[in-house]
């Protein structure tokens, strides 16, 4: 069995995600994401609007994945590789280089994200509409 594994934030789940887990799926026959945490997220700087409990669960109705696991640290991914025998770490391509000391472990793959969508446009179409008068 060829066992895939990513990693994201996932808030505001859009079809840039979806892509990015069907290509990711695509590649073997299971796919692991490894979901980061609020408390993780906090140590990126980043803010979710969604919690990760709710992220989790629209995050199971995506039939492209298989099993989800909590992201804690930036230092997981080497035991997630060797416990769960990952074959393949695909990233999206922004990440680019920032894995390649992973490749003695497994294959890295860096995909290029879909173009014109992302969480922080989303977020930022947002708060643009919310100032606009009516």
């Amino acid at each position: 069995m060829k066992t895939i594994l990513t990693y994201g934030t996932f808030d505001l789940l859009h079809v840039g995600h979806v892509r990015l887990l069907r290509r990711a799926r695509a590649m073997g026959d299971r796919l692991i994401v490894g979901l980061s945490t609020d408390d993780f997220n906090l140590l990126k700087g980043k803010k979710s609007f969604y919690s990760f409990i709710r992220r989790l669960e629209i995050l199971k109705a995506i039939r492209y994945v298989t099993i989800i696991i909590p992201e804690n640290s930036w230092e997981q991914k080497e035991r997630d590789i060797k416990r769960y025998s990952a074959s393949v770490l695909v990233q999206t391509t922004d990440w680019r280089g920032k894995f390649d000391h992973l490749r003695s472990l497994c294959k890295v793959i860096y995909l290029p994200r879909t173009k014109g969508i992302s969480t922080t446009l989303i977020k930022s179409a947002f708060i643009s509409n919310a100032r606009k008068p009516n």
